[in-house]
């Protein structure tokens, strides 16, 4: 063979090689990452090819399905059972603007693609089945989620309850919300909700209760309690503390407002029932900043990976800040900010004897023919406080309850636990405060089911404490009162 012809030859060789290890690197080596891209329509038609399986709520209610659309190349198209009750739990599911929460989380499951249902799919060949997505089956409980959505009514807020004892979400509600269906499809129809949806101001597609963090306000002066009991800045709950009045915030001349009477010298218990700030932003600069911060960690404070499996965006409690900052930031005010699940789970471990379980929504995994791929198991998260002082604080929040500002949480013959808090909005608080309440009820057998938080953003709230009890304590009772009648 002449040179020319080797040399051709060699070339040709090289572009067949080149040939082979571009298709062996496309097929194994980059095929799940092109098989993943938003440009592959074949992936997203194959998506919408089956009906999708579904979410599920305790009672074995689906609060979702599949319909099939009618001059599109995706077959079906998700459908949802009361919407927007639902869609903070749900999140949605289009097939052109994608999918959130649920929906997308745990996406290879509803679509029938997870390799935990590669047997499924095997018979199926076989047996001539068509294929079919599994289903999510969560701890929710529909009665309990429609008295936190009624009871809300059309006020901007948010809603969670979480089961003590387990960590199961229990309900998950955010307002105003949105209908997941109305944009499900690829129509013209579909975008202009979408487009109507997105740009509004009132934020619809948050999800408040999980993703959206506020002051909390009085609210947390139970994780000052607690700090101040586990580090021994007061033993004896009745004991009357050292708080003068006016109270000066650390390095400053500026008094600490209170809006409450009978705080001087007021007793930790007396200052709860009534809301001293004073009382408790000093206890907050006595426990000290670094041991306050310890505490609001362990109750899930700065942690930026709770997931439900929903991730929550972190609550915060300033790890930098001053003397003056810590004070202010002890009776929830400075840079200190929580998410209304956050408040719940401080809720629920003070209610369970100081012990703070995992929150989670999602209680198993089913295949088509419901045999369980996955269960979930409860797990304890953390100690934030000992029992005996959960036990100290939980008496101070009977008594917000029964004589207190939360007086509107009571529910007869059921011990019911509070607190009220009015949380500053705005620079200089010039917009209406929120109003928040935290609580948590005991059942016959003396068992606590039930853990609660709300907040309303956009009150006729008054600058005070009684805003919270008036407006929030009333929508934690309908929840609390959900749980303990429900027979689930």
């Amino acid at each position: 063979m002449n040179k020319p012809l080797r040399r051709i030859s060699l070339f040709c060789g090289l572009l067949v090689l080149a040939l082979l290890i571009r298709t062996n690197w496309l097929q194994y080596v980059q095929a799940e990452e092109l098989s993943s891209r938003k440009e592959n329509r074949r992936v997203q038609i194959a998506q919408y090819a089956t009906q999708r399986g579904n979410i599920i709520v305790k009672g074995g209610q689906s609060i979702t399905g599949s319909v099939e659309t009618d001059g599109s190349d995706y077959k079906y198209k998700r459908t949802y059972v009361d919407g927007p009750m639902w869609a903070p739990v749900t999140g949605y599911a289009s097939q052109a603007f994608g999918s959130t929460q649920l929906e997308s989380l745990e996406d290879k499951i509803l679509t029938g693609n997870d390799d935990r249902l590669f047997f499924d799919r095997t018979i199926g060949m076989f047996t001539g089945e068509k294929k079919a997505g599994g289903n999510v089956v969560t701890t929710l409980r529909p009665d309990v989620q429609k008295a936190a959505f009624d009871s809300l009514g059309d006020k901007t807020g948010a809603v969670a309850a979480i089961d003590p004892r387990t960590g199961a979400i229990l309900a998950l509600v955010s307002k105003p919300s949105y209908d997941p269906s109305a944009f499900a499809g690829n129509s013209k129809n579909d975008e202009k909700a979408w487009i109507e949806l997105k740009d509004s101001e009132d934020k619809k597609l948050v999800n408040r209760a999980l993703r959206e963090t506020y002051p909390p306000g009085s609210t947390f002066k139970v994780v000052t309690a607690a700090a101040a009991l586990e580090h021994g800045a007061v033993t004896d709950i009745n004991a009357p503390t050292d708080t003068p009045e006016p109270y000066f915030l650390p390095g400053t001349r500026t008094p600490m407002v209170n809006h409450a009477k009978g705080c001087e010298k007021a007793s930790l218990n007396e200052a709860m029932r009534v809301s001293c700030n004073s009382v408790f932003a000093m206890l907050g600069d006595k426990v000290g900043r670094d041991k306050m911060v310890e505490t609001a960690q362990k109750f899930g404070f700065n942690n930026d990976k709770i997931d439900t499996p929903v991730r929550a965006f972190a609550s915060i409690y300033d790890k930098t800040m001053g003397k003056d900052g810590n004070a202010q930031s002890a009776i929830g005010q400075f840079n200190t900010a929580a998410t209304p699940l956050q408040m719940a789970m401080v809720t629920a471990a003070i209610a369970n004897d100081g012990k703070l379980m995992k929150p989670y929504m999602v209680d198993q995994l089913t295949a088509p023919n419901l045999d369980v791929i996955e269960k979930h198991e409860p797990q304890e998260m953390s100690r934030p406080l000992s029992a005996a002082n959960a036990q100290k604080i939980q008496q101070m929040m009977v008594k917000v309850v029964e004589e207190g500002t939360g007086e509107k949480a009571k529910i007869k013959n059921v011990t019911v636990g509070g607190k009220t808090g009015t949380a500053q909005h705005g620079e200089k608080n010039a917009k209406r405060p929120y109003a928040w309440f935290i609580s948590y009820a005991k059942a016959a057998d003396g068992t606590t089911p039930v853990a609660v938080a709300v907040v309303i953003e956009d009150s006729e709230a008054s600058r005070d404490d009684i805003s919270g009890g008036g407006l929030a304590a009333p929508v934690a009772k309908a929840v609390m009162q959900a749980v303990l009648s429900s027979k689930s």
